[in-house]
């Protein structure tokens, strides 16, 4: 399991212009599923979504985490996250998982996350979605669990 995580002032996800999801200060993740991800990712994620630390303290250094700010999340699934790039002009998709495998493990970590922290918004999965956002920093990171 994939997340690209971006801190933001604010994020929101619409299908057919439509606002499915929308946040203010927090995280946008945008989660790519790949083939094996179990309860053991979705846990690791989870955790790592809302404890790892991109927010300022007191003295401006990352010291503080979502959990921390009481920011919101905003997790969109992205199969092409998962895609294997590592040769070629055109993106393989076999290093994803399956859409119905995806989306069961997805909606796992969503359930996850908003077992743990309030203010969890996610985007449609399978839909064609905008995603628009204000990076703030910017601050962008990968994670793997």
């Amino acid at each position: 399991m994939l997340s690209l995580i971006q801190r933001v002032t604010r994020a929101e996800v619409r299908v057919s212009e439509e606002v499915v999801g929308r946040i203010s200060a927090g995280l946008l993740a945008l989660v790519g599923i790949e083939p094996g991800d179990a309860d053991a990712q979705v846990d690791r994620m989870a955790e790592r979504l809302l404890a790892y630390r991109v927010f300022a303290d007191a003295a401006g250094r990352m010291n503080r985490s979502l959990a921390d700010t009481g920011g919101g999340l905003l997790l969109v699934s992205q199969f092409t996250l998962a895609a294997d790039t590592r040769s070629g002009n055109r993106p393989g998709f076999s290093t994803a998982a399956a859409p119905d495998e995806a989306e069961r493990i997805f909606t796992q970590l969503v359930t996850a996350c908003r077992h743990r922290h309030p203010g969890v918004e996610t985007g449609r999965f399978g839909a064609h979605m905008e995603v628009s956002l204000v990076n703030d920093g910017p601050v962008t990171f990968l994670l793997r669990a």
